[in-house]
């Protein structure tokens, strides 16, 4: 079944009976006052626990003790936000499996992140990922990379606040303006005062509410229609188990290219280089322990995304036995998993509490990283080095301060997006068109040895240009042809680039159009595919610019900063192979590895002769910011 290509699945009649009656019971308000509650008091713990004695460190990196399985969770967590629990068993319901296949993008996903960004992030020691980029390039790419997260951020935090919010509210009449307060207040106090430890721990006790909460609509659902082997014959009648959609164009919204290969990129902007992210690796132990943190994250992403599908399909069975309301019919894309939940719950008590605590679970989670990881980055890359005397006291203070500073930022963005209408679409895809032109940014420092500062920053606004360009180009071409506003792949709703691994596309409907062509043809590429071209025009543009400016002829490149990718690859040559390359260039490439990766020194893993190697080792350890490293590279040396 190919999903881009084909109409929407029909939905099932309508009936003007069964119409949801969307109260709570006094048992549900307690379950779900018991999240919030729960979730407080974990921050003021480990608020209380160390008032006084907190330190920077301790604040924003949870003084680098966290082991690798809280840390997992809340790598999930941030990312399995309200959205995601809404947004994909609609996607399932409506167009079929062929999302699942986004799960095989995982494996290389976070594979790379294990091996090739958490290696150079921890060894150099940083506090926030745009440290690296001052390393690498100099202040000026810090600060510009600062600025797009915190751009990217800022329109973030009020949206994935109130869309939610405005979900419950039309569904079962919760009022609108006391969930987003209610969360809003709850998330700022235990972040701001617990720090990335209380927002870590909440992470792991709202990973296992989120789970529940699916967990219960599976087995009620399932058991009401029969089991699960009479829902996937009811699918699979109807069509929506998908085949393997081998189609290679990037203009199809779902195939398994797109899916498996393009979702890559997606990962790779939220797990490799994603502040978020990057921040709860730095939070771990040992460098041992953040690989293994990402490792978990595979399988739980796994049983995920199973789960969301699995909902979808119990949903679609649930509504051929049992016909949709006029008003459910009616109903937005992404309310209708909220009808499905309260209509099969009813009588129930707890259980429908249960959902709304794991919807707010998701919202909770992704928020507090979004407070945390914007708290981090503007004490550490725009405030420290600005003032470096700065006592720890009063680094602390600040913080805090920060925190609660775009706490109260979140309740305005989230008001102003209630005064956006369809506006609000446009800012949502301005936040998912970010995330690849900074993973372009990171890739172009790692992987481009002669890529210079100015390269990089004009890499870096081109890739934001082009991702503008094709986004607001798509969201106004679907404006102008009367449709809803959404294009035919849906690319444009995307929230994929930072805290939420499913799309907003997947709550909007997609309808069945004629090829476009010309611009029209461009603004319609796949939304997974945006982190991979925006990425790649930075690192394309950069480049160019930089060897037209001498790339990086009389300055200095730290070893640590740079991912041999050469090496890398001339390793896997065979050793004859090997010994045919020009000794000079292999002599450097191994040397460079080396300097990066002592410890492979040390236990003989470089391929090829010791005595190639003819620059110094350095100490190990990590390299301290603002420190200069004990060695340099010369551009005439790569």
């Amino acid at each position: 079944m190919s999903v881009g290509l084909s109409t929407a699945t029909p939905l099932p009649p309508a009936s003007d009976t069964n119409v949801v009656t969307s109260t709570f019971s006094l048992v549900d308000y307690v379950v779900f006052v018991l999240l919030l509650v729960l979730s407080l008091a974990i921050g003021l713990y480990h608020a209380y626990r160390g008032w006084g004695r907190h330190s920077i460190g301790q604040l924003l990196l949870a003084d680098r003790k966290m082991g690798c399985l809280p840390v997992a969770l809340s790598l999930l967590a941030t990312f399995q936000s309200a959205v995601a629990i809404l947004g994909v068993p609609s996607e399932i319901y409506r167009f079929g499996t062929q999302y699942w296949f986004l799960g095989c993008c995982y494996f290389l996903g976070l594979l790379i992140p294990a091996h090739v960004f958490i290696p150079i992030f921890y060894r150099l020691h940083i506090t926030s990922a745009y440290e690296y980029l001052e390393l690498r390039f100099n202040k000026a790419v810090r600060v510009c990379g600062t600025v797009t997260f915190i751009f990217q951020m800022v329109i973030y935090m009020g949206v994935v606040l109130y869309a939610p919010s405005l979900a419950l509210n039309a569904v079962t009449g919760f009022d609108l303006w006391l969930s987003v307060l209610t969360l809003g207040i709850v998330c700022t106090i235990y972040t701001a005062l617990g720090g990335l430890k209380a927002v870590i721990w909440t992470d792991v006790f709202q990973t296992l509410v989120m789970f529940l909460g699916q967990l219960a609509v599976i087995i009620v659902g399932s058991a009401k229609v029969g089991g699960l082997g009479h829902v996937w014959e009811v699918a699979s009648q109807h069509g929506l188990i998908s085949g393997i959609e081998l189609d290679p164009d990037p203009f199809v919204r779902h195939t398994f290219w797109t899916l498996a290969f393009g979702g890559v990129f997606m990962m790779l902007s939220l797990y490799g280089v994603n502040q978020a992210q990057v921040q709860r690796y730095l939070s771990s132990r040992t460098e041992k322990a953040a690989v293994l943190s990402c490792y978990a994250v595979f399988p739980c992403q796994q049983v995920a995304l199973s789960m969301g599908c699995l909902i979808g399909l119990v949903m679609f069975t649930y509504y051929q036995e049992y016909p949709m309301s006029t008003q459910q019919s009616q109903a937005a894309p992404d309310q209708f998993v909220l009808y499905f939940v309260m209509d099969l719950l009813r009588g129930l008590p707890g259980l429908p509490g249960l959902f709304v605590a794991c919807l707010f679970s998701g919202s909770l989670s992704t928020i507090s990283s979004a407070f945390n990881s914007l708290a981090t980055v503007t004490t550490e890359d725009l405030i420290r080095p600005w003032f470096p005397r700065v006592s720890e006291v009063r680094a602390t203070m600040l913080s805090r301060i920060i925190a609660f500073g775009y706490g109260l930022l979140c309740l305005g963005m989230a008001y102003i997006s209630s005064q956006m209408g369809p506006v609000l679409q446009a800012a949502i895809s301005i936040f998912g068109m970010v995330g690849g032109p900074l993973l372009g940014l990171f890739c172009l420092g790692m992987f481009f040895p002669c890529a210079n500062p100015p390269g990089a920053i004009v890499g870096l606004l081109a890739g934001l240009i082009m991702a503008f360009w094709i986004g607001i180009g798509s969201i106004v071409t679907s404006m102008g042809s009367g449709r809803a506003l959404s294009p035919p792949n849906g690319s444009s709703f995307s929230l994929s680039s930072n805290l939420t691994a499913v799309t907003m596309a997947t709550l909007m409907p997609s309808t069945a159009a004629s090829k476009p062509t010309g611009l029209q043809r461009l603004y319609s590429l796949s939304y997974l595919w945006y982190s991979a071209h925006n990425s790649t025009t930075v690192i394309v543009v950069g480049l160019a610019v930089s060897l037209l400016s001498g790339g990086m002829r009389g300055r200095t490149v730290d070893p640590r900063t740079i991912y041999p990718v050469l090496p890398k690859l001339l390793a896997l040559l065979p050793l004859s192979c090997q010994k045919r390359l020009p000794c000079r260039a292999g002599s450097q490439d191994l040397s460079l590895e080396a300097r990066m990766f002592p410890e492979k020194m040390s236990n003989g893993m470089l391929r090829g002769s010791r005595d190639q190697v003819d620059m110094a080792v350095p100490e190990e350890g990590p390299v301290q910011p603002g420190i200069s490293p004990t060695f340099i590279l010369q551009e005439t040396s790569l």
